[in-house]
């Protein structure tokens, strides 16, 4: 299981969220594994003045995936290269936090998520 929130500024990454929905999953089918059809992505498209970041430019954008825990540090390495080697986007203007957290710690389908037989490996 993977969420993914997508923070940027509006007058930039407005229109382009199927851009970015497709090249992150992408990267997780690739790197992770996950099913295809396995998508959850938020974006949090900010105003200007809602999005201070004056060390970046304006197509500065932060990709939060949340996740469980499981998946090896060269699995993560792995998902974080492969959307710096596909976005095209200006590297110094992409940030990408990965945040796990234990099965038990999710609700999905009314039990918790570690009482859950998923068809996909966590474990990579």
């Amino acid at each position: 299981m993977a969420q993914v929130k997508v923070y940027g500024r509006r007058d930039v990454w407005a229109g382009r969220q199927s851009e970015v929905s497709d090249l992150i999953q992408s990267c997780l089918v690739s790197a992770w594994g996950l099913p295809e059809d396995k998508r959850f992505h938020r974006f949090l498209l900010l105003d200007a003045d809602d999005f201070l970041c004056p060390q970046r430019g304006e197509g500065y954008l932060i990709i939060e995936v949340v996740c469980f825990t499981g998946r090896s540090d060269d699995a993560k390495r792995a998902l974080i290269r492969e959307i710096y080697a596909r976005s095209g986007y200006d590297p110094e203007n992409v940030e990408i936090t990965i945040i796990e957290m234990p099965k038990v710690n999710w609700g999905i389908r009314g039990v918790p998520a570690d009482e859950l037989a998923l068809p996909y490996n966590v474990e990579v």
